[in-house]
């Protein structure tokens, strides 16, 4: 472990159990001081995303994007809780949704896929930041922040936090398909379908061969995007092909026993060759579910807002 990083004390070892408990975990906060301004933030002729910011009380120190996992939101547990947190140490919060999400189906023509950055850059991009912009995505959310980075090499951003994240998207798809994940992959499939259905494009019956999370990649993510199918989506859209172009500093927190997301995934040597990447990963974690025996309970925020503050000196 590395210096100024506590040592994560599970709340239980069971990694269904902290999966499940993590997402659940009550989560209230008072919010009188940082005001949410929620706003439309046009990335392409035809494509609105939402993005909430709040800010903290006085001079922030830094500015942090965070980016929702599958089917998620700003309104995930483990985006609520960073973001108070983040907030409460002097960071602006940006709270960014793919195209489609938090209410949006309406809003896009297309729909978003596990490597779409063009929005995420977009903005970063197209608004005033006056401070350091740091990435910190959870999830599929961080796959899209790694790959960013990668893109953009040291270009607009300062650093980059992913948590728990499927760098191998095709190895993922695997491991979601195993018997012991069927509860998590009938919940992907059932609110990947339900938004599908709310963007009014598609049908009941367009979706109804799709039973899995592959299935509808390989059926419509991959076909919407000209990606063919879903084995050249996986292959082509994976943080770990871009890993080698990041430069800038980059933390990975992974759970070696996450239930969604093989640990293997991260012992690519490309990892190791960089040395702007630093991993962390904890036996226990399940996935997203890092919650500790002792408060402070959210054991990933607080490593994640250590890690930047030291870098936003």
């Amino acid at each position: 472990m590395a210096p100024n990083i506590p040592k994560f004390n599970p709340l239980f070892t069971n990694p269904h159990v902290l999966t499940v408990l993590g997402n659940y975990w009550p989560r209230k906060y008072d919010w009188a001081a940082y005001p949410m301004e929620s706003r439309l933030v046009r990335t392409a002729p035809t494509v609105e995303v939402l993005v909430q910011t709040q800010r903290p009380v006085g001079a922030p120190r830094g500015e942090l994007v965070l980016l929702h996992g599958l089917e998620g939101s700003g309104e995930s547990g483990y985006i609520v809780s960073l973001a108070h947190r983040a907030l409460s140490s002097g960071f602006t919060v940006h709270r960014f949704h793919m195209r489609t999400c938090g209410g949006t189906e309406l809003l896009c023509q297309t729909l978003y896929h596990a490597g779409l950055t063009t929005d995420l850059l977009s903005f970063v991009e197209q608004d005033e930041h006056p401070r350091k912009v740091f990435l910190v995505g959870f999830s599929l959310g961080g796959n899209v922040a790694l790959k960013a980075a990668g893109e953009t090499g040291a270009r607009l951003l300062a650093g980059v936090v992913s948590v728990n994240t499927p760098i191998d998207l095709a190895a993922c798809s695997r491991r979601l398909q195993m018997p012991v994940n069927r509860v998590y992959q009938d919940r992907f499939t059932s609110r990947m379908k339900e938004r599908l259905l709310r963007t009014g494009r598609y049908s009941a019956q367009d979706l109804e061969r799709c039973r899995s999370v592959f299935d509808i990649d390989d059926k419509i993510t991959a076909p919407s995007f000209g990606f063919g199918n879903a084995a050249n989506y996986y292959e082509t859209q994976s943080a770990l092909r871009f890993v080698p172009y990041i430069q800038v500093p980059t933390l990975m927190i992974a759970a070696q026993d996450d239930p969604l997301v093989p640990y293997e995934s991260y012992s690519d040597p490309s990892l190791a060759a960089n040395p702007y990447i630093q991993l962390l990963s904890p036996a226990h974690g399940g996935h997203l579910g890092f919650l500790s025996r002792r408060p402070p309970r959210f054991w990933a925020d607080e490593v994640i807002m250590g890690w930047l503050e030291r870098h936003a000196c």
